[in-house]
């Protein structure tokens, strides 16, 4: 539309934009436009029935449309509007449930009946603030027998009088916790639960607890338009709305100012196509929810007007209607171009050109950005490699050096224990321990940095029982505490095999920890070796825990299955790499009466290959 009317004037200026064929075509090729032209002029009655038909659909869809959307969206707006009740209901049944506790909490503290007793309330009122600010009461008020307030969360009502109070006579003749109404000066309510505080069978006091309530008030002016709380008799006891508290909900909704006559008019307008309004709300026609608070006999209505639903719908019936504008203005727009179509096409196509260069500019533009962007993100990941690997080291460390940490920390706590006992020579036998473990943890240091090199250089022959009884003396701190039931068998023959001694150690005992950690819910763990020499060298390791769930992603590095802080899933990861550099291949499987079971076959070492090496 825009570059039409460029086109246009510049050929009002006398710009040469018509084709040649134009200037050369016979007088003869001319004369059937004004012909055309002098046809609609003499022939308007199908204009006049396109134009009456097409404005007679379009108010039937308006009217169609208004009709559907008000009903399915007042429909929707009432769905929610129960949502909400429910929701509200639940707040003010758990509001009184929590608080209907707390007396019975209080009436039983030997703390407040002491005070009562001795007549000693130096402390009590505190005693009471901090309850208050744990369990977020309204108030919480200790009457001694005769009524008059003791203690109180509010110290400018200590000393006041409640012999008289519902709540206090009401107390004193039962045992139970009382729930009471009273309106108080301000025009509200006051909800609270009281009971008897008795000593050695008598009432000594009555400790009084009020509800917070008041805050849904505000809580709910925020969110809804208007919400009440009615008690069995129709009192609305809980309102968004002052005016209405003491009065019964029909007196309440009745009394509205009477609107002038511009009011009415707009209620008129804005309520067309509503269907009659439940109630009307400061002057605004709005629908009514109830829902029943399960608490005696309470119900709570909320009141919620139409704008909303008014103005979805009138969003969309704008759009109807500016869409049956725009194609009334295309069918007058299309009529008075019919006669100048020829020289429109060619504006066009010029049109179109321009925007196909203007368009070829932008995506060259926009291509050049695309290699800008894509140089900075081949550097991101670049860096973000860098990272990703030592993050992935350091966690490494950090989960290889947990084990010798926690023996080293056991033979401390031993070795000062013997020393304490005088013997020394004990002692010096942990401290050799220590020793060994210190030099083990440098091993783990030089063999997690051949492990990021994919390979070692630290291989010898080994004794596969050699390996799995430095392992379990490795265990043994953490075997001390739990209660294990630990199954050996092995060959009475070598069972040899080439490898790095403090790798393999690693993998045993990451086999062994993953084995303890599994049993802990079980009332009898236990947990079988079995060394077995064949083709390969196989050591399997069985616990009767709960199995695994998730075979497929078990090697996968930082996946776990532990709570937060007792793993992050590296353990089994380093172990299958280090048995693949080795030469063999771990692998896990349930066990058919319960249970997991690791494998680990490595190739044995025989007279062949000790001749090969």
């Amino acid at each position: 539309m825009t570059d039409e009317r460029v086109s246009e004037t510049g050929a009002g200026n006398g710009t040469t934009s018509a084709p040649p064929t134009s200037a050369d075509a016979p007088p003869e090729d001319v004369s059937p436009a004004p012909v055309v032209g002098i046809t609609a002029i003499r022939s308007p009655w199908w204009l006049r029935l396109l134009v009456i038909a097409f404005i007679a659909v379009a108010v039937a869809v308006i009217w169609f449309t208004n009709s559907f959307l008000t009903n399915r969206f007042t429909e929707s707006t009432r769905n929610r509007a129960e949502v909400r009740l429910a929701l509200y209901t639940g707040h003010v049944l758990s509001e009184l449930q929590r608080t209907s506790v707390v007396p019975l909490l209080l009436a039983r503290d030997p703390a407040l009946i002491s005070s009562l007793n001795t007549g000693d309330f130096t402390v009590t009122s505190q005693r009471l603030i901090s309850a208050q600010s744990e369990i977020g009461a309204a108030s919480i008020l200790l009457l001694d027998d005769s009524g008059r307030t003791v203690a109180a969360t509010d110290r400018t009502r200590l000393g006041s009088s409640h012999a008289a109070a519902p709540y206090f006579v009401y107390a004193q003749r039962s045992k139970d916790t009382v729930f009471t109404l009273t309106e108080n000066e301000a025009g509200g309510f006051d909800f609270t639960y009281s009971r008897a505080v008795l000593s050695e069978g008598q009432v000594v006091g009555v400790i009084v607890v009020g509800a917070e309530l008041a805050k849904f008030e505000r809580v709910w002016a925020g969110i809804s338009d208007a919400v009440a709380v009615t008690d069995s008799e129709g009192r609305v006891i809980l309102s968004t709305e002052p005016r209405w508290r003491g009065q019964a909900i029909g007196d309440a909704l009745a009394a509205r100012p009477a609107p002038n006559a511009i009011e009415r008019a707009f209620q008129v307008t804005s309520d067309w196509a509503n269907d009659p309004p439940d109630a009307y709300v400061r002057g605004e026609a709005v629908m009514r929810n109830e829902a029943r608070i399960p608490f005696r006999g309470w119900k709570l209505i909320s009141f919620t007007t139409y704008d909303s639903i008014r103005e979805r719908v009138n969003t969309v019936l704008s759009l109807e209607i500016m869409g049956f504008a725009v194609l009334l203005s295309l069918i007058f727009y299309w009529l008075s171009r019919r006669a100048r179509m020829q020289s429109a096409v060619f504006r066009r196509e010029s049109a179109e050109l321009r925007q196909l260069n203007a368009r070829l500019q932008r995506e060259i533009a926009e291509r050049e950005k695309v290699q800008k962007d894509l140089a900075v993100a081949e550097q991101t990941l670049e860096q973000s490699s860098k990272l990703a690997a030592l993050g992935e080291m350091s966690a490494s460390v950090s989960h290889e050096l947990n084990q010798p940490l926690a023996a080293m920390k056991t033979y401390l706590a031993g070795a000062r224990l013997l020393l304490q006992r005088k013997r020394g020579e004990e002692a010096l036998s942990s401290f050799q321990r220590i020793d060994d473990l210190i030099e083990r943890m440098g091993a783990i240091t030089r063999q997690l940095k051949s492990y990021a090199r994919k390979g070692g250089e630290a291989f010898e022959p080994i004794d596969l029982r050699t390996s799995i009884s430095s392992a379990l003396a490795m265990m043994e701190p953490t075997l001390r505490v739990r209660a294990v039931r630990i199954t050996r068998m092995s060959p009475r023959e070598p069972v040899m095999v080439m490898a790095d001694k403090v790798r393999l150690e690693q993998v045993i005992i990451n086999l062994l920890r993953n084995a303890l950690d599994a049993t802990k819910s079980r009332a009898e763990p236990q947990i079988e070796i079995l060394l077995t020499a064949g083709e390969t060298a196989t050591l399997a390791v069985r616990d009767n825990g709960h199995g695994i769930a998730d075979l497929d992603n078990l090697f996968e590095p930082f996946y776990t299955t532990k709570a937060p802080g007792e793993g992050i899933g590296l353990g089994l990861a380093i172990s299958s790499g280090i048995v693949n550099d080795l030469g063999g291949r771990l692998t896990a499987r349930n066990a058919p009466g319960g249970g997991a079971v690791f494998e680990m076959k490595l190739p044995i070492l025989n007279e062949r290959s000790e001749a090969a090496e």
